[in-house]
């Protein structure tokens, strides 16, 4: 490609938009098809993304194949699942046997007391429920935290994602001019969403113990608790700051609330007791979901012995018809004591900071400024000079050339998720160093055909937003 030939991204995107069409000639009928019955033609309204959205027809192992018959390496790997890989034989035999001896009662089985002890066993918290989803295990943690301490206040962390009950979806912004006043961040509900919700929340900066304080102190005796993820995955990563998991930690219980760690997407995934074991800060409550099935739905919340007393004592009622269901537990078994094993941790590290060091490296030889982070299985790189330390510097990084890399990245051979400044790549057990040179050659492609697009000084990119 002449790149020279291109003034600004947006003619690059085009370009490669114009590619990623014609190649998905399959996805585009089957869009069309499910248009006729379902709202925008899929299943969740995360799978539309530009420029149209990719129909996949079979998995295995490191690899994934969409309806039109391409292979890809799967980096996506449904929004962070599958780590375990597709089709991975641990999973399938653990599902197969199963499934021959029925697949629901709406009462307990055995895998589950297996599952059970696993966790509390990585996680460092004795007691532990299941349910279907990281929305569910979100939920249930504010309603714990509430239900114990008769409080309504909930502390959330600026623009992180967890779930889509109404006491999450507050403060999800897109923009940074939606944010208000650092000092009074808004507090904004989400479409469809009770506005009182918003009321019942309070919104802080990550990695901000001052302002942590600062609300605790205005509304004491009022905060039933703070729901964090101990690293933002929403916005690249963003790893916490030295000391701030345990200082809020110490903030929270002095005022007697609770703290409780969204690990729905790191759960399993940076560090095989998670983002708990990774920095050493036990919480009160640990909420799980995504890589914990194997690729099957499925959620589980963990706790202290004060926390969980509440739902044995009938304070709280968790309940849920699927709850522990027995293909899931299956599932989840053979995740934990077959394929998830600490070992797997540092192979997928290995190729993982291969690919940030081979990347990083491409994007500084044609003058485009970029930082990234490997944990586990995740990492990611962030076309940008200066590591965002919170959400609100997050959104000031633009989105064109993260858009622009994830159709190259997919016209290339490598899946990832379409939401390309936000979200992280995902290996699998299945990965190796190869899968992982596809993804840098095609980093190394947009940093050829971005070379003279971006500015150093000004730190803003020739294009606007691709969200």
């Amino acid at each position: 490609m002449d790149q020279h030939r291109h003034s600004t991204l947006d003619e690059l995107i085009n370009e490669e938009e114009a590619r990623f069409i014609a190649r998905m000639r399959v996805s585009a009928e089957l869009g069309e098809r499910g248009g006729q019955v379902m709202p925008g033609g899929v299943c969740s309204s995360w799978a539309s993304s530009r420029p149209l959205p990719v129909w996949v027809s079979h998995g295995e192992g490191a690899l994934v194949w969409d309806a039109d018959g391409t292979e890809y390496v799967d980096m996506h790997a449904g929004y962070g699942v599958n780590v375990v890989g597709h089709a991975n034989p641990h999973v399938v035999r653990a599902v197969q046997d199963r499934v021959t001896k029925g697949t629901h009662f709406a009462q307990p089985t055995e895998d589950a007391i297996v599952v059970a002890q696993e966790l509390a066993r990585r996680f460092g918290l004795p007691k532990w429920r299941f349910n279907n989803s990281g929305t569910e295990t979100t939920m249930d943690a504010f309603h714990l935290m509430r239900a114990i301490t008769g409080r309504q206040l909930v502390v959330k962390i600026e623009g992180t994602y967890h779930g889509h009950h109404d006491s999450a979806m507050i403060s999800i912004f897109r923009s940074a001019d939606d944010l208000g006043p650092e000092s009074a961040p808004h507090r904004v509900a989400g479409p469809g969403v009770l506005a009182a919700a918003a009321d019942a929340l309070r919104i802080v900066p990550f990695n901000d113990l001052a302002a942590l304080e600062q609300v605790l102190d205005q509304h004491r005796g009022q905060i039933a608790g703070m729901i964090v993820e101990p690293m933002m995955m929403n916005a690249g990563i963003i790893p916490p700051a030295p000391g701030y998991l345990q200082g809020a930690k110490d903030l929270l219980h002095a005022h007697g609330a609770f703290l409780a760690f969204d690990e729905v997407k790191t759960g399993m995934v940076v560090d095989w007791g998670g983002a708990t074991r990774l920095f050493g800060v036990t919480p009160d409550i640990v909420c799980l979901a995504k890589a914990l099935g194997g690729g099957l739905p499925c959620g589980a919340i963990g706790g202290t012995e004060d926390v969980m007393s509440a739902i044995e004592t009938g304070v709280y009622d968790q309940i849920g018809t699927f709850n522990g269901n027995p293909l899931t537990m299956a599932a989840a078994r053979a995740t934990l004591t077959e394929v998830l094993l600490p070992e797997t941790y540092v192979t997928a590290a290995e190729v993982g900071q291969s690919m940030l060091q081979g990347s990083m490296a491409a994007l500084e030889a044609a003058g485009i400024p970029s930082y990234g982070t490997v944990f586990g299985f995740k990492g990611s790189v962030v076309f940008h000079d200066t590591p965002a330390r919170n959400y609100r510097e997050f959104l000031r990084i633009s989105t064109a050339i993260s858009h622009l890399h994830f159709l190259v990245q997919h016209n290339g051979g490598v899946f990832l998720p379409p939401w390309g400044k936000s979200e992280s790549w995902t290996l699998s057990v299945a990965h190796t160093h190869e899968h992982g040179a596809r993804y840098v050659r095609n980093v190394a492609r947009v940093a050829e055909m971005a070379a003279g697009l971006v500015d150093r000084d000004s730190e803003i990119f020739a294009v606007g937003s691709y969200n």
